[in-house]
């Protein structure tokens, strides 16, 4: 089992840079496809980008290509989102989610374990 924390939220000013880290405790981190979620006010919960168990395998949402990254570090049991040029519908509470599966989803539903969330906030 995997327990998702996220943290690095914030404001930040349209055009700028955040990078959102996720601690996940459990022995299993390392085989787990790990998912970024986000979700705005208003909306539904949508999805931003995944990476396979050895990070081999990346895949985005359109809205964020070019802009985004996510990367893992097995050593530390955590995965990254490098969120760069940032605008403000881009504004929403961000989950980390962890799947025992090997294939990548752009599915929330498929992710077992999922984390409380980080607001970020840009300002236009």
């Amino acid at each position: 089992q995997v327990q998702p924390v996220e943290s690095g939220g914030g404001l930040v000013q349209a055009g700028g840079s955040l990078r959102l880290s996720c601690a996940a405790s459990g022995r299993t981190f390392s085989s787990n496809t790990m998912g970024w979620f986000r979700q705005a006010p208003g909306k539904e919960r949508e999805f931003v980008a995944t990476i396979s168990w050895n990070g081999g395998r990346t895949l985005y949402a359109d809205s964020v290509k070019g802009r985004f990254t996510i990367s893992r570090d097995n050593t530390k049991n955590a995965v990254y989102l490098q969120m760069n040029s940032l605008k403000p519908e881009d504004t929403a509470v961000y989950y980390c989610a962890a799947s025992p599966s090997p294939s990548i989803s752009r599915n929330y539903n498929s992710y077992a374990f999922r984390g409380q969330g980080t607001q970020v906030t840009v300002a236009s």
